[in-house]
């Protein structure tokens, strides 16, 4: 992987990373030249013992704008500054100009995954993914330096999860703290792993393939599947099958076939709808915290909003009130769905 790093006239870093030896710029452009005045804050919720974020900066953030004003596209010449330089570079990270956490509390960065605004991560090609999980790898390390414990890539697809602009994208989240969600997975793995000796996801996924009703993809050395306590209707978790905590640790050929199996859940979704899919997709790694965890097992969970055919459901009373999921569809219906989904061969 290659990779260039510029500053931008408002003081935010610009990474530009290229599977192959590319041209970068010597400027990096910024539709802001003010550096960033907004700072977030954390509160302590002392009914739930977890900290709250607040970040009211965030309501001037660029929403939805028309095609012409995209900040994720490719400066032109002639035109106003977006946030990304011309080049041959792939895939871009910057600080976010609307950060949630700012330091000491986190950091916040923007992924953009390809220059073109019409694609979809799940139609970039292989290679492209597995270089995106390398720039997931690189920027886990520089924000792991930082001193900050849990580190989040993530996406937002589509208007109905909050998505406010539209290029494929993604974000990163890093806490100066672990989060509550990460947090709770810790608990629950390390007790696992200090009663078993193994790690609760391997040994889950070990039941999926017995049972096999429920998965999508079983490659060499990935497994994509609806999980038997999936909360959401369509629901998928990714995970290579070897343990690993950090996608540093990912050998090139586990890259290269994780990276088929996200493809094929992303090609299943589009496909099930023949239309762009919402969804969230999270990607899970071990605490950044200098501690060994062994019991940590790298994986993305898939939450699509809660959806049948033309409506929206969004959580309500069980699930926001006392925390309890209630699903009207089963996890082995939803599979079949998907599994029905043929995504051809590329």
């Amino acid at each position: 992987m290659h990779s260039r790093r510029l500053s931008k006239p408002d003081g935010r870093a610009l990474w530009l990373y290229s599977g192959k030896e590319m041209k970068a710029p010597a400027n990096a452009p910024s539709p802001f030249i003010e550096p960033l005045v907004g700072r977030g804050e954390l509160r302590w919720h002392p009914l739930r013992g977890e900290w709250v974020a607040y970040a009211a900066h965030r309501q001037d953030r660029t929403f939805l704008p028309p095609p012409e004003y995209n900040p994720l596209a490719v400066t032109r010449e002639g035109a106003p500054p977006t946030e990304l330089p011309p080049g041959d570079w792939e895939i871009a990270v910057f600080d976010n100009r609307f950060p949630a956490l700012a330091p000491p509390n986190g950091k916040c960065e923007v992924v953009v995954f390809t220059q073109d605004p019409g694609a979809s991560l799940g139609a970039l090609p292989l290679e492209r993914i597995a270089l995106l999980f390398e720039v997931w790898a690189e920027r886990t390390r520089e924000l792991a330096a930082a001193q900050l414990k849990y580190v989040l890539p993530f996406e937002n697809r589509g208007a109905e999860v909050g998505v406010t602009l539209h290029h494929p994208h993604g974000q990163i989240y890093a806490y100066g703290f672990v989060p509550p969600v990460p947090q709770r997975m810790q608990h629950e793995a390390a007790a696992y792993y200090r009663a078993h000796g193994r790690g609760v996801l391997a040994a889950f996924m070990a039941r999926e393939l017995e049972d096999g009703r429920r998965l999508l993809y079983q490659g060499p050395h990935a497994l994509a599947f609806v999980p038997a306590c999936a909360r959401y209707p369509y629901e998928v978790w990714v995970a290579p099958t070897r343990p690993v905590g950090q996608f540093e640790e990912l050998r090139d050929d586990e890259k290269a076939d994780l990276a088929r199996a996200l493809k094929t859940v992303l090609l299943k979704y589009d496909g099930l709808w023949q239309r762009p899919f919402p969804y969230l997709m999270a990607w899970y790694a071990a605490p950044t915290d200098g501690e060994a965890h062994p019991e940590w097992h790298l994986h993305a969970q898939f939450y699509p909003p809660y959806r049948t055919r033309e409506r929206l459901k969004f959580l309500a009373g069980t699930e926001l009130g006392a925390g309890l999921f209630a699903m009207d569809a089963l996890p082995e219906e939803k599979a079949r769905e998907l599994q029905a989904v043929d995504v051809g061969r590329w």
